[in-house]
């Protein structure tokens, strides 16, 4: 990421928390028992060590033009604070609100990597279909779109920038023990330009007193997505298996090793006890098992070093925290998973 100060981007384009005196968020936490502390990261939420077999299901079939935003693109993943007094009847007002902001700080001289003369229109909307339980709240989907100032009116609008916002499967015990005034959406997907990911956060930041991170995905998160992808051979057809390893050598090394879809298949059915419930034991089990295949044939001990990086047909995920969709029915399963990968992460 280049220096923010010198291409003229926010100050906090690193998403470094607010440090205001009026953070409402951890005012409430340190006073209203929503969770212990320790080291800055809510201790009494950890990733789980079983969870539902992901089943199929078309998401497209309740609100087809919003999800197939979501699928086929490049996600930067991010964690999100719960947003102070967010208002779902409040989303045409937030358009206008943003749009002006990004034109006020496009004035001010802050790269936006657009044309000099461009007008913006952003569209914030409600993605049906992506909430799992009760607790959750609706996905939010934000659209930036430019033109050039002088275009003609058949002159096609460009987006230069999405992002959404969404909880799925989120922590039951820690949502119900959030003050009325806040509103849940841990998981910030964002596709475009960092200066405009920067401005966008920037925004959310000071009109709803939340901070933003970065959201890494653990070796441990990966591994459960390789299996979980697998999983969905029978029923979709992954059509490879792809992983990715980073070992500790000088120079580092990486290491790519693709597994056949059928192979995979029958070494995960073969481990699996329930067909209703899979277990951080069946998965580690499972990636041994390659582990050890590929020691047999290569003399290299991928255990040494750490995953990096998992890819099938369905989707692909890395540890640097982006994600691409290619379908959206299993993508409950992997926006679970991602959600509670959010909450571990939120600073308190």
């Amino acid at each position: 990421m280049e220096d923010s100060q010198s291409r003229g981007t926010p100050s906090n384009m690193n998403f470094t928390p607010k440090r205001a005196p009026n953070n409402l968020y951890r005012s409430y936490g340190a006073g209203a028992g929503l969770t212990s502390v320790r080291k800055g990261k809510l201790t009494s939420l950890k990733l789980p060590t079983s969870r539902e077999v992901p089943k199929a299901r078309d998401l497209s079939e309740k609100d087809p033009e919003q999800i197939s935003k979501l699928t086929e693109k490049n996600w930067n993943l991010y964690y999100v604070t719960p947003l102070y007094k967010f208002l779902y009847t409040g989303l045409k007002s937030y358009s206008r609100q943003l749009s002006a902001f990004i034109v006020a700080e496009k004035q001010k001289g802050i790269a936006v990597e657009v044309g000099l003369e461009t007008n913006f229109k952003v569209n914030f909307s409600i993605i049906q279909g992506l909430t799992e339980i009760e607790e959750d709240a609706e996905a939010v989907f934000i659209q930036i779109c430019s033109k050039p100032k002088f275009a003609t009116e058949a002159t096609a609008e460009t987006v230069v920038w999405s992002g959404w916002l969404s909880c799925v499967n989120g922590n039951t015990e820690y949502l119900s023990s959030l003050p009325p005034e806040f509103t849940c959406l841990p998981l910030f997907c964002a596709n475009g330009a960092e200066t405009m990911t920067a401005l966008v956060t920037t925004w959310f930041q000071r009109t709803f007193d939340c901070n933003f991170g970065p959201l890494r995905i653990g070796s441990n998160s990966l591994c459960w997505l390789a299996a979980m992808w697998t999983g969905c051979e029978p029923e979709m057809g992954i059509r490879y298996l792809k992983l990715s390893w980073s070992l500790p050598c000088s120079p580092p090394l990486n290491v790519s090793f693709t597994v056949h879809p059928g192979d995979a298949w029958e070494l995960w059915r073969s481990i699996r006890q329930d067909q209703v419930r899979m277990t951080i034991e069946e998965v580690d089990q499972f990636m041994s098992c390659i582990e050890s295949h590929f020691f047999r044939h290569f003399k290299i001990h991928l255990s040494a070093g750490e995953l990096i990086d998992v890819s099938t047909s369905l989707g692909s995920a890395h540890r640097d925290g982006k994600i691409k969709l290619m379908s959206s029915h299993y993508m409950p399963g992997v926006l679970t998973l991602l959600t509670e990968s959010a909450f571990v992460m939120m600073p308190i």
